[in-house]
């Protein structure tokens, strides 16, 4: 298909979500028409404008292909057709990005799981850095970190952190951030001062919506128990945890993070719909891992995306070989967007390779 025809196709699809709003649709139906009209409208734009410019460009050719144009008139036509060729080259290339597939979760609030492995109370030290690496990180781009739930490490950081990170596009920009990432460094434990190496896993997951996943209330059991850890005395005399099991899968979910059963219930919900829903989208995408473990592998030092050393104050990202000397600004999370920029350009590179290519 050219890429005029796709374009008719994406402008036809467009007319047809905006009548179909238009009339009336409800409820669900309206969240996913809502949904797939705000997608496409900054793609329509885009394609707009390059109509505008190529119907420019091909006036100010005729203009210049008219012997009866005038020697003034055909300087000024000439200049603006320059111009023009320069626009519609850059609306060209800005159009056929905006066509390549896309994530439909891309736009999504994340659920991050956060988990020490190969290393000890190292890994889980290591884990709890890379859990504040994406609190700060949150924070530069107004979202909202709230801890799902938590297991601390004996010498501190994280055995396990779950979060939910609120705000729009949170899943296009931190999906890339599912792995294993790597540390070398000293730990605060050896006395010697060699450098050990460890490990923590990551995994991110797109937020689930109740229109995304279908649960009914007959495959879940609720069971509650008494919260442990850090809190006081509301800890030890309450039973405000909860624990929801989803019997067709057989996933199991905890949370005790908050004093009130109701509160702790409503997030093991969150929790456990978007790992239905994250279920679901790769036995629909062939592409991606079937299990949702083999994002992280198995916390092997191997196993790895990224790795964080100190000694050389350097972060490299093996996947596109990049590899910058900033690493306190990566890990207050200032830095990090520059490697998930250029994760996303790599994307995009090979996306449009496969592209023309087909």
């Amino acid at each position: 298909m050219s890429l005029a025809a796709k374009l008719d196709v994406v402008l036809d699809r467009f007319a047809v979500l905006e009548a179909r709003m238009a009339a009336g649709a409800e409820g669900g139906d309206y969240v996913r028409l809502a949904r797939d009209h705000a997608e496409l409208e900054p793609v329509v734009a885009r394609i707009r404008a390059l109509r505008a410019a190529q119907a420019e460009l091909a006036g100010a050719e005729h203009l210049l292909a008219d012997p009866a144009t005038d020697a003034e008139m055909r300087e000024l036509a000439t200049v603006e057709r320059d111009d023009l060729r320069g626009r519609v080259d850059a609306l060209d290339r800005e159009v056929r990005t905006a066509l390549l597939p896309k994530d439909a979760a891309d736009a999504r609030s994340v659920i991050l799981e956060v988990r020490a492995g190969t290393g000890g109370d190292e890994a889980a030290l290591f884990a709890g850095d890379l859990f504040r690496m994406y609190e700060r990180h949150a924070a530069l781009h107004g979202w909202r970190v709230e801890v799902i739930s938590a297991s601390e490490g004996e010498m501190g950081g994280f055995k396990e952190i779950i979060a939910e990170i609120s705000g729009a596009g949170a899943y296009g920009r931190l999906k890339y951030e599912s792995g294993v990432h790597r540390v070398q460094r000293v730990p605060v434990t050896e006395s010697g001062g060699r450098i050990h190496t460890s490990a923590a896993t990551v995994a991110v997951l797109p937020e689930a919506e109740e229109v995304d996943v279908a649960i009914a209330d007959a495959d879940l059991v609720f069971d509650t128990f008494r919260a442990s850890g850090a809190g006081g005395q509301h800890v030890n005399k309450t039973d405000s945890a909860v624990r929801v099991t989803h019997l067709p899968t057989g996933i199991a979910v905890a949370v005790q993070e908050e004093r009130s059963q109701h509160q702790n219930r409503a997030k093991a919900m969150v929790l456990l719909r978007s790992r239905l829903f994250e279920i679901e989208r790769d036995r629909l995408d062939k592409a991606r891992a079937a299990d949702r473990r083999t994002q992280v592998g198995s916390g092997d030092r191997s196993e790895r995306i990224r790795t964080y050393n100190f000694g050389q104050g350097r972060v490299t990202d093996h996947r596109i070989e990049l590899t910058v000397h900033k690493l306190p600004q990566v890990l207050d999370g200032s830095g990090l967007d520059e490697f998930i920029d250029a994760l996303i350009t790599d994307d995009q590179v090979r996306l449009l390779a496969a592209d023309g290519a087909s």
